[in-house]
């Protein structure tokens, strides 16, 4: 499959530059048939050292298009965009929008990639796919970063994000629907009007003569669906999941995080075989990995590189 340089890079393609980030899909399978899943790749190509970086719920791939541009040099940066988000199929059946489909898909694009391992980065829902897939029993991920997430979430972070969740949203220009997504995401950090629109314009497009999210709605009907009796199994899951990581594990914490509690972290920290954890201040739920000293933080974990080094 020949790959795509990834529109707003002006003056680079993917056959003269590696910096350059290139378009890819790869096919995936669903009980209820095939779909695609889309991704961003940065770096070289025969890279054997991947860093997989998965988003948040009604995110994109393109929010780490920053952190990958700073780890091109040492790994080949994947970002999918989870199915039903970006420029991913959107599932025929939304019972399917879940953990277990999410795991799979990304099995089969980490098997596209022909690697053995991989690392990986997950904010908020990337991470609990993360934490399943890496405790599973071979698992390829060799090291784990989960921001701002861990197997226990606060109930009052399911509330909020219920209130706009799958919520039709019309705007009339490309700048309201940036603006609307920066309020949705404001615990991401204090960012600059350019950072809200470098990581909101790719979640949105134009339709009907109208710009929408381009998320499938639909994913909020498993959500709205679970009931605190699959919560409690489910969290049982992830326990069980995340005590049998062998790799490292790092837990990013934002110091306002309404979804990830201290005392997780805490409980993390103490269940798990490898696991160190950070605060980072002034943020809520999720850092968004925008700042320099954030993107630090991550190349520190994965390539040990000192926070002042270039």
């Amino acid at each position: 499959m020949t790959a795509e340089t990834v529109s707003g890079t002006p003056g680079l393609n993917a056959a003269s530059s590696h910096s350059a980030p290139r378009q890819r899909y790869v096919q995936c399978l669903s009980p209820a048939g095939l779909h695609r899943v889309a991704y961003t790749e940065w770096g070289d190509p025969r890279n054997p050292r991947v860093l997989v970086c998965v988003h948040g719920l009604t995110r994109s791939g393109r929010d780490f298009d920053r952190l990958a541009a700073a780890m091109a040099a040492t790994h080949r940066v994947v970002c999918p965009d989870v199915v039903g988000r970006g420029l991913s199929s959107w599932l025929d059946n939304p019972n399917f929008y879940g953990v277990p489909q999410y795991v799979a898909d990304m099995v089969t694009l980490i098997a596209r990639l022909e690697v053995e391992t991989v690392d990986w980065f997950g904010t908020s829902m990337g991470g609990l796919i993360g934490i399943a897939l890496a405790g599973l029993k071979d698992s390829p991920v060799r090291k784990l970063l989960v921001n701002d997430v861990g197997p226990h979430i606060e109930p009052q972070a399911l509330a909020r994000i219920g209130t706009y969740l799958g919520k039709p949203a019309r705007f009339d220009t490309l700048q309201q629907g940036v603006e609307h997504a920066s309020l949705l995401a404001e615990s991401f950090g204090p960012l600059t009007a350019d950072e809200w629109r470098e990581i909101n314009t790719p979640l949105l497009h134009e339709r009907d003569g109208a710009w929408q999210f381009r998320y499938d709605p639909r994913i909020a009907e498993p959500f709205a669906a679970v009931t605190p009796e699959m919560t409690a199994l489910g969290e049982a899951a992830l326990w069980k999941s995340f005590a049998a990581i062998e790799g490292p594990v790092l837990v990013v914490r934002g110091a306002q995080s309404d979804l990830l509690s201290r005392e997780t972290v805490t409980q993390m920290v103490e269940r798990g075989r490898n696991v160190s954890s950070v605060e980072i201040d002034g943020v809520g739920h999720a850092p968004a990995f925008l700042a320099p000293d954030q993107i630090a933080l991550a190349r520190r974990f994965f390539i040990g590189e000192r926070a002042d080094a270039s």
